[in-house]
């Protein structure tokens, strides 16, 4: 036991003796138990890319998540201006056609001298204005930049969906990450934002249908995705390889075919009303600057601004351009559903196929029938080669 030697302390009697008593005192300090302190490892860098792969992809998904959510905001919103310039640039065309259109009949009414001269200016100027304004909006199409962006809202929120599912259900490795990447990579190529350029050509020399998946998209996106099944072979057979071969012959047939043909024709009316618009506008202006000269000039002036006026409403009123960016989508539907099944056929290892019941369910869904339903048509395609009804009974 430790012991500290205090001090002498000299206390003084009460009495006179001159003795002083000497008194000794000793405290005592207990030994204080012995605290061993651990400082916890740091983990290094390495360490932490050793132990948890699967956290820095999911977190890395989860980046991905939010940038795909950002463009399902921003192209919603980009697509409500974009329907909003179709109505507002419509209607301000219509007004000034039709203004100047009624300065020109009353300028050929009777006015002379400077009035008629007025008259006659306001009606060309108002004319020259609507023509331009005509040119702008036919070259930008303001229905079909709107159908764009609308196609591309729901494209990304079916991405969004997609990604969700993945971290619910499934393990996602680095090659998802790589995958989902290009997958937005891919939706921002096939649907821009910008105008100037990079905006689509809304007058192509030929009709071709949307493609907004990588090209290797539909290689990667069936492998790895099993089912427990009482099925051998991953849920495959002879009889299902033969069903999947026949409906891509119908939607061949049938639904690619007639969305084409469609398309190519809504383009060629578009093409045609898109010229005949600022055309008509134009004759009308050089009709109003000569009226009041005794000639005709006043009923080709009033006759081409109406004339102008309905062609313009019929276009973008009946929204041509929104109606061929449909066709464009449809399109591609079908032909992104042919080459999935057609590169999930082409796979010989059936282990490496997505499982066969999924699969025939999924294209089921995606034709708006039931499983009875599609294998009645694949039915009727393999005893006939002429096939009534269209693949798809959504559109």
């Amino acid at each position: 036991m430790a012991s500290l030697q205090a001090s002498t302390l000299l206390l003084p009697s009460s009495s006179s003796s001159s003795c002083s008593r000497k008194i000794n005192a000793a405290i005592h300090v207990p030994n204080l138990p012995k605290l061993n302190f651990s400082v916890p490892k740091i983990s290094t860098r390495k360490q932490l890319d050793q132990t948890s792969p699967t956290t820095i992809v999911t977190t890395q998904l989860y980046a991905i998540l939010e940038a795909v959510a950002d463009r399902v905001e921003m192209h919603a919103n980009i697509g409500a201006q974009r329907d909003n310039w179709n109505t507002l640039l419509l209607n301000s065309i219509n007004m000034i056609t039709l203004t100047a259109a009624t300065v020109a009949g009353i300028a050929a009414t009777g006015g002379i001298g400077m009035p008629l001269l007025a008259l006659k200016l306001s009606s060309t100027l108002l004319y020259s204005a609507a023509m331009g304004m005509m040119v702008i909006m036919n070259k930008i199409q303001p229905s079909q930049l709107a159908e764009e962006q609308r196609n591309a809202t729901r494209l990304f929120k079916q991405l969004q969906t997609q990604i969700q599912t993945m971290l619910a259900i499934e393990t996602p490795t680095q090659e998802d990450v790589k995958d989902v990447m290009e997958k937005v990579l891919a939706l921002d190529k096939a649907y821009p934002l910008p105008l100037l350029g990079t905006m689509l050509e809304k007058f192509p020399e030929k009709f071709e249908p949307a493609v907004w998946w990588p090209s290797n998209q539909v290689q990667k996106k069936n492998k790895g995705k099993q089912c427990n099944t009482p099925r051998d072979n991953n849920g495959w057979s002879e009889e299902l390889e033969m069903e999947m071969r026949e409906i891509i012959q119908v939607v061949k047939r049938k639904d690619i075919e007639d969305y084409v043909r469609l398309g190519n024709l809504g383009l060629k009316i578009n093409k045609v009303l898109a010229i005949s618009g600022p055309l008509l506008t134009g004759i009308a202006a050089i009709g109003s600057a000569f009226v009041g000269n005794g000639s005709c000039a006043a009923i080709v002036a009033v006759a081409a601004g109406a004339l102008a006026s309905v062609v313009n409403s019929f276009e973008h009123g009946g929204q041509v351009g929104m109606v061929i960016e449909m066709y464009r989508n449809c399109g591609g539907f079908f032909q992104l559903m042919e080459e999935s099944i057609e590169a999930t056929l082409e796979e010989r290892d059936l282990e490496k196929r997505e499982n066969g019941e999924l699969f025939e369910m999924k294209v089921a869904m995606k034709l708006g029938r039931s499983l009875s339903q599609l294998r009645e048509l694949a039915r009727k395609s393999s005893t006939s080669s002429h096939v009534d009804e269209f693949a798809s009974k959504l559109f």
